[in-house]
């Protein structure tokens, strides 16, 4: 069946028709898609308007195209989350039905970085603990963590068993984390954490960097996140003012 005209340009009408196939379960997650001879010659359009409405799909994160391969229907996110929202991972999980579980790889007590001194408005001779942690959902990992707090407000009772530190934090330690200052940002392979998180060479991540506040406004956990791209997908509110 080819595309139905209508006023929209075609490549928008393509986009539709790929978006509701997939979703009709027509072309399956992590399934090859026809050719592109094939798939221009399927929706009545030529094979310009198609790798329009291709790339775009793949902006989009709808589709990934591999060179030489061909292009795959990507996953959809199992997590989501407004990143106006501050969650902590353990809770973006259970919110998808899942288990939230930890894999800790290292923990050490250091002293801080010129980066450290200026986040944490740390005297010198303070120090930071930095923890180095894989959670999973089910069991598969899913995010790989790197977290830094003053050793001076690291919770004594924290153990390897713990999969939050925001509720031991609180639990402990009185120190409630209110709000925080993020910044994301995509990245490539990695040789380090892409295989940790059992990621595909072509899968991408998001890096989620968030220095946490407590609700008398001082700085007490900064965090790396390292996501999943194909599993995570976050968005954010935006008004009019």
């Amino acid at each position: 069946m080819t595309i139905k005209t209508d006023t929209r340009h075609l490549y928008l009408q393509v986009i539709d028709r790929l978006k509701r196939d997939i979703k009709a379960g027509v072309y399956k997650e992590k399934e090859k898609l026809p050719s592109e001879f094939d798939l221009a010659k399927q929706l009545g359009v030529s094979r310009a308007t198609l790798r329009e409405a291709l790339r775009i799909l793949e902006e989009d994160n709808v589709i990934t195209r591999r060179h030489g391969v061909g292009t795959f229907v990507n996953a959809k996110p199992l997590f989501t989350s407004g990143i106006e929202q501050l969650n902590s991972v353990s809770s973006m999980i259970k919110q998808a039905g899942m288990e939230p579980g930890t894999i800790f790889l290292s923990s050490s007590t250091q002293g801080p970085t010129e980066e450290d001194v200026r986040r944490f408005n740390f005297e010198v001779e303070e120090e930071v603990v930095v923890i180095e942690r894989v959670r999973t959902a089910n069991g598969e990992p899913v995010v790989y963590c790197v977290d830094k707090i003053p050793a001076s407000v690291f919770p004594r009772a924290f153990t390897h068993e713990d999969n939050s530190i925001f509720h031991v934090l609180e639990q402990e330690e009185n120190r409630r984390i209110t709000h925080a200052v993020a910044q994301i940002e995509p990245v490539g392979y990695h040789d380090k954490i892409s295989p940790i998180l059992e990621c595909e060479p072509e899968t991408a991540m998001l890096v989620l960097k968030q220095m946490h506040f407590d609700d008398f406004d001082e700085p007490i956990l900064y965090s790396v996140n390292y996501f999943k791209a194909d599993m995570f997908s976050f968005h954010v509110l935006r008004k009019r003012v």
